[in-house]
């Protein structure tokens, strides 16, 4: 079966295959490589991508987009608070997750795995009908600094999307894989790649080694820091132009939906021009004319541009690296194309070269399908031999007494790791232990990230730090943890996949897996009424086309009112788009059952035209023959 490379972004979304010796990045149905990461929900059902995305500033309510800021993370997580005050929908606390509610089919909630996994269905379908063959496994990426909990989220997502998640790799890592693949590079080079999405910023220090090894050395970055920020600020600044000029408030989601779109425009125009103007009829009453300088944008958003050089410096110390020892940094993330950014890079690397050579929107999904290629077997002479060495993001702990983060795995350890640590009990013949997983840098437990909760029993009751166990933390080549304990004496142990309080429970999985099910028939049935659709359209059209061949074959008003009924039938189409399978039908029964003694007609006149100018074409054929023998 085939695997894909499918690269699952916060703004937009992109899916590559290895085929043939090299990688293709796949294009939906309007052409393009990348298809936004939007679902959208109305009376005709759910949409995925362009026309989700399209119809957001008229169901605004109901189009959720930045779902990957959600996945994985607590309701009350201060930084997913902050997100929400950006968002149009509506988004409930439900058993400490966050769930985004909509109008569809009553009201509706969606757990942010659920909406991610209706994108990653959307990446399968266009793989399965550019290759015409059914896939089913699939190497998918996240932010390097993503956490457990918001990696096994995204594992799940692929899951309910009826994909078989045969790796999670980190964005930069993949990057890194296009960047080899694309220089061929067969000599030791130490690069940076630099990755600036829509809504997450991640930094990687690696090193290519001859024979195709990728060794991640470090990664440091910030999951709430991307192209969504910028546009937040460009929205913050006409908020207040609008204020200030028409003493007007905006405030319904539909016209911050429109707001959004137009300075996403804005900021994309300010990548080529000194300035950008946008336009909104009937924003609130009023037709707003907004201006924007390359300068006054740069000065709005300086703070945030700035503020992706720290995680650089991090990732450069716990590489045990100075920028000199860099060969090469590698732009990736459509934000890497704002003129400030390469501007502000290049003067913090000086004489490092900055490389954008390579398509900064479809890297990742290249080097995921790269990695997809070498884990289903492919034995190409160029991927054969890759070798992948990444790393641990954040330290892995548990807590000791008075709340103190106990480090059993240290931030940038190489994976797959297992690590084994002595710990013993607290209490006199204490006979249990909780035991309880962090991650996170902080030195207190309170101040970094539960990952899950176990309870170790039937301890010996000795006295206290007379009981030995052993604590074994081992991470998967998909970043994923299991915790378990032995105890030394007794053999006895007990063992978690990492199931903390921000993943879902089995019953909430099944429920989603269901869902996505049902989706599956709906979205099937929406493309056999669309092509019953597009059936009765043709018929209409064949037969306006057939009374026009056959003008001179009908009288003035048989023509009239045949080309009226059409007209009728095109303008019934127009209105009602959102028709059910079975009315389209109805329909297409109807015309054929009133228009059948016209098109037999047709046709006669028809083959007796042709038939006259058949004969007319051999009378000619046979005077030129005979002409030809005088």
């Amino acid at each position: 079966m085939v695997a894909v490379g499918i690269d699952l972004g916060t703004s937009s979304s992109c899916v590559a295959v290895w085929r043939n010796g090299s990688v293709e990045v796949i294009p939906n149905e309007e052409g393009n490589k990348t298809t936004p990461s939007y679902v959208a929900f109305s009376a005709s059902g759910r949409v995925v991508g362009e026309t989700a995305k399209n119809q957001a500033s008229v169901n605004a309510t109901n189009t959720i987009y930045g779902a990957k800021r959600l996945i994985g993370r607590n309701y009350d997580d201060i930084g997913l608070q902050t997100d929400l005050r950006h968002f149009p929908y509506a988004v409930i606390n439900k058993n400490g997750k966050p769930y985004i509610i909509v109008n569809y089919e009553g009201q509706k909630c969606f757990a942010p795995e659920e909406v991610s996994a209706m994108i990653l269905f959307r990446m399968k379908g266009l793989a399965e009908a550019w290759l015409g063959t059914s896939v089913g496994r699939a190497v998918v990426t996240v932010p390097a600094y993503f956490n457990d909990s918001q990696r096994q989220a995204t594992k799940l997502a692929g899951r309910i999307a009826g994909l078989d998640v045969i790796r999670i790799i980190n964005e930069p890592t993949a990057a890194a894989f296009a960047y080899g693949f694309h220089k061929n590079i067969n000599s030791d080079r130490n690069i940076l790649v630099y990755d600036l999405g829509g809504g997450t910023f991640d930094v990687s220090v690696l090193k290519i080694g001859r024979g195709c090894v990728y060794e991640v050395k470090a990664t440091a970055g910030n999951t709430r820091l991307g192209g969504e920020d910028i546009d937040n600020r460009l929205v913050a600044y006409f908020l207040e132009d609008i204020r200030k000029r028409y003493k007007t408030e905006v405030r319904s989601a539909r016209s911050m939906r429109r707001l959004k779109f137009a300075a996403e425009k804005a900021k994309k125009a300010l990548t080529s021009s000194n300035h950008a103007e946008v336009f909104i009829e009937a924003l609130c009453g009023i037709n707003y004319i907004g201006k924007i300088s390359r300068s006054i944008f740069e000065h709005l958003c300086l703070d945030l541009f700035k503020d992706t050089l720290k995680p650089i410096d991090q990732a450069l110390m716990d590489a045990s690296m100075t920028k000199d020892d860099l060969h090469e940094v590698i732009l990736v993330g459509g934000s890497t194309r704002i003129p400030i950014v390469r501007r502000i890079l290049k003067e913090y690397f000086g004489s490092r070269k900055i490389s954008s050579e390579i398509n900064p929107d479809e890297a990742v999904a290249c080097g995921a399908a790269i990695q997809a290629a070498v884990l289903s077997g492919e034995t190409h002479e160029r991927i054969q031999e890759l070798l992948l060495v990444d790393v641990v993001p954040l330290s892995l702990g548990l807590e000791t007494a008075r709340g103190l983060m106990f480090k059993v795995i240290e931030r940038n350890t190489p994976i797959p790791c297992r690590v084994v640590k002595e710990i013993t009990t607290l209490e006199d013949y204490q006979n249990a232990m909780t035991i309880e997983i962090f991650e996170g840098e902080r030195t207190l437990t309170k101040d970094n990230h539960c990952l899950g909760v176990f309870e170790m029993q039937n301890i010996p009751p000795v006295p206290r730090g007379v009981a030995k166990l052993d604590v074994i933390f081992e991470v998967d080549a998909n970043g994923i943890l299991t915790v378990s304990t032995v105890d030394r004496t007794t053999g006895n142990s007990n063992s978690i996949t990492i199931e903390n309080i921000s993943r879902l429970r089995q019953q909430e999985i099944r429920r989603m897996i269901s869902n996505a099910d049902r989706f599956k028939e709906e979205d099937m049935e929406n493309k056999r009424r669309l092509e019953v659709r597009n059936q009765l359209e043709s018929y209409i059209y064949n037969v306006k086309r057939s009374v026009v061949e056959n003008l001179d074959s009908l009288s003035g008003e048989e023509f009239r009112d045949m080309i009226g009924e059409c007209e009728d039938a095109l303008t019934w189409l127009d209105e009602n788009e959102d028709c059910l399978r079975e009315e389209y039908e109805r329909k297409m029964s109807e015309l054929l059952q009133r228009w059948s003694f016209d098109i037999r007609k047709l046709d006669a006149a028809h083959r007796a035209k042709r038939h006259r100018e058949e004969s007319v074409c051999d009378q000619t054929a046979i005077i030129e023959e005979l002409s030809e023998e005088r």
